[in-house]
């Protein structure tokens, strides 16, 4: 299979509706929000929806969350060792490509593997650095005036010595708001993992879907959507552009019409057409997307 030809970004806006789209564990899992009150979505959560779009898909991955595993492994170690052997980590070359060839997310993304091999207990600490690169999405608007927390009560113990038959919760949500993340994808980097084209297909796919079973009770059916996916190929060897300029062809365009105080839904803000977005970069064209 041969590796990804040519360099690849993308960006993709996400609208949000009274759902929690990352909460943040150190703030009571509020919605996560920069220090301008602008929202945001970790890269690392980004990842792990792609991950279990790509396995849904029938994909090969090695970072499973427990909700969504497919096989018995207990650990990452437990897996890498099941599926490779446990002899395979002493030799750093044979371990990359093996890992690699296994698991798309592995040469995708990277991956560090840290392990004690051996009678001894040797210590071996392979990295492998992936060609594909996400963002953190940010809210388009800022969203901590737009952000609310509800009381609930929970009809079940939270522990066995609690004589109360009822406990008091909290759910906080966003909203509204409109997200927008952006990504690239190296083939220079795309030699070393074995990341084809085919892969590339994989995940474009996996973003138009990126909400897909994703459903939760911070994020009910419908309240997250993949409203846009732009997709540049750079197959013109004669047509230069950096990521930054790229991304920044969506990042200069999108916000909220000018004629709009307070937006509450996605008509509210301007969304670059294709037209508008080649106009922007010459020569290099765009793929405009719907979500599915």
């Amino acid at each position: 299979m041969n590796t990804l030809k040519n360099k690849i970004d993308f960006a993709v806006i996400v609208c949000v509706n009274n759902a929690n789209p990352n909460g943040d564990p150190l703030n009571g899992n509020r919605p996560r929000v920069t220090y301008d009150g602008s929202g945001e979505m970790s890269d690392v959560s980004i990842k792990r929806k792609i991950r279990n779009r790509l396995m849904e898909m029938g994909q090969s991955i090695f970072v499973q969350s427990d909700d969504s595993k497919v096989d018995g492994y207990p650990s990452l170690r437990a897996r890498a060792e099941g599926e490779l052997g446990k002899d395979i980590w002493k030799d750093r070359e044979l371990a990359i490509k093996e890992s690699c060839g296994k698991w798309i997310d592995v040469r995708a993304f990277g991956q560090v593997f840290a392990y004690s091999v051996g009678a001894k207990g040797e210590g071996v600490s392979i990295g492998i650095r992936g060609p594909v690169s996400v963002h953190p999405a940010f809210s388009v608007a800022p969203v901590l005036d737009r952000t609310s927390s509800i009381q609930i009560t929970k009809s079940v113990k939270g522990d066995v010595k609690d004589n109360a038959s009822d406990t008091m919760g909290m759910k906080h949500r966003v909203d509204h708001g409109v997200y927008v993340f952006y990504g690239s994808m190296n083939p220079q980097l795309a030699t070393k993992t074995g990341f084809s084209d085919e892969d590339a297909q994989a995940i474009k796919e996996a973003l138009k879907t990126l909400f897909r079973n994703d459903a939760s009770s911070a994020r009910p059916e419908g309240s997250m959507e993949v409203y846009k996916v732009y997709w540049w190929e750079h197959s013109d060897p004669k047509v230069h552009f950096s990521s930054a300029k790229v991304h920044n062809s969506v990042r200069n365009k999108v916000g909220v019409r000018k004629d709009v105080t307070e937006p509450k839904s996605i008509g509210d803000y301007d969304i670059p057409s294709k037209e508008e977005i080649e106009k922007e970069l010459p020569g290099l064209k765009c793929e405009v997307m719907d979500g599915e």
